[in-house]
């Protein structure tokens, strides 16, 4: 095998993705901080039961795992940010009061999450502790939507689910982390046979409310089928009525309902989202509530919000303009050097073309060239 080439699903970016990867960091990181977001930057690499207590299954096995040289202890790379975000809220903030933290850095998965995915997404979120009500979903709901709107995606449309429906349903039954992820699989594929199976030996009441799950998805009629069809649980009760509440807010966008969603992290406590677009196969953000995430550290603090891939967005909006920049000669004068030196300081992009390579600019679009005329150097519209 070759030594440059690289292991599969991790690639390389090249300068037009990485120059649109690049943007839209920059864009999504202002939208949060225009919500009042600080930022924080956790480390790639952490103690095992630090990044993973608390978090099911699916994050263990989505985590790379070393040893590490200096304490023997075994290590994590990180495969999702948020138990770190909220290891940070818990320990090194310790605020009383509401935190608003948003983050941007690459995460490793053992495995692509997807068909053509990345093992290595470059994550971008935001999130919201200490305050429980059902204001926070709705401002997280809210930058999300912008934060897309920011990257011009176009016809986005919102699927939301809650957590404490299913939790309502099996409360009462003990069933171990296999059965309750079988269980939980089986509801995401829509799966009734299946479902069947796992559910044969529990109560009639919770056996007819699973299989109701399985056609619970559309608009906002769900919800009204649903009050019909499970079981007057409060945990149900209070679920739909968030959900109401949430979709009412939403404006611009097509909203619909999968109350047998259970896609994702096993750290969701209540409220969830995804937001899919036109053109885009999987959901291009998820989030939710997350009111436990943070009783590992010993401070249950409420907890809610999101993360996408900024790579997955990039591929699902079209391309960015090239950059415009400015063509200049190379030279050695003091005066052109000056030149372009102030125009660099002013934010303009100068492109010095070096002798022999007059036509090798492929990310910047060269609609000006600097001139000299009368013995002044001058941009001039090309």
């Amino acid at each position: 095998m070759s030594a440059w080439v690289l292991p599969d699903h991790i690639a390389d970016v090249l300068p037009s993705e990485a120059r649109h990867i690049e943007e839209l960091r920059r864009e999504l990181l202002d939208t949060a901080r225009g919500y009042g977001y600080e930022l924080v930057m956790p480390p790639l690499l952490e103690h095992l039961e630090s990044l993973l207590t608390g978090t099911g299954e699916a994050l263990d096995l989505q985590t790379f795992k070393l040893v590490d040289q200096l304490s023997g202890r075994m290590l994590g790379l990180r495969a999702d940010s948020t138990p770190q975000v909220a290891r940070i809220d818990a320990h090194l903030l310790n605020r009383q009061g509401v935190a608003r933290l948003c983050y941007c850095g690459p995460v490793l998965h053992a495995r692509p999450d997807r068909p053509q995915a990345t093992r290595e997404p470059l994550q971008f979120g935001a999130e919201i502790y200490g305050h429980a009500g059902l204001e926070a979903d709705q401002e997280i709901l809210q930058l999300a939507l912008d934060c897309l709107r920011a990257a011009k995606v176009q016809g986005m449309r919102v699927d939301m689910g809650d957590a404490r429906i299913v939790r309502g349903l099996l409360d009462g039954l003990t069933l171990s982390a296999p059965v309750l992820a079988q269980l939980n699989a089986a509801l995401a594929a829509k799966d009734a046979s299946t479902l069947a199976e796992i559910s044969v030996d529990f109560p009639a009441a919770v056996r007819q409310g699973l299989q109701a799950l399985v056609r619970l998805y559309g608009d906002v009629s769900v919800l009204a089928e649903a009050r019909k069809l499970l079981p007057d649980h409060p945990q149900i009760r209070a679920a739909l009525a968030d959900l109401q509440r949430l979709g009412e807010q939403l404006s611009g966008v097509t909203v619909g309902y999968d109350l047998a969603d259970q896609r994702g992290y096993a750290y969701y406590s209540g409220a969830r989202f995804a937001v899919y677009a036109e053109g885009a196969g999987d959901a291009l953000l998820r989030g939710g509530r997350y009111d436990e995430v943070g009783a590992v550290f010993g401070r249950n603090r409420p907890a809610v919000g999101f993360s996408l891939d900024i790579k997955q967005l990039v591929a699902a909006v079209g391309p960015r303009p090239l950059r415009a920049a400015i063509r200049a000669p190379w030279g050695d004068a003091v005066e052109l050097r000056a030149a372009i030196a102030e125009l660099r300081r002013s934010g303009e992009t100068v492109v010095c073309v070096l002798p022999g390579h007059e036509s090798e600019i492929d990310e910047f679009h060269c609609d000006r060239v600097l001139l000299q005329a009368a013995g002044q150097w001058t941009v001039q519209v090309i």
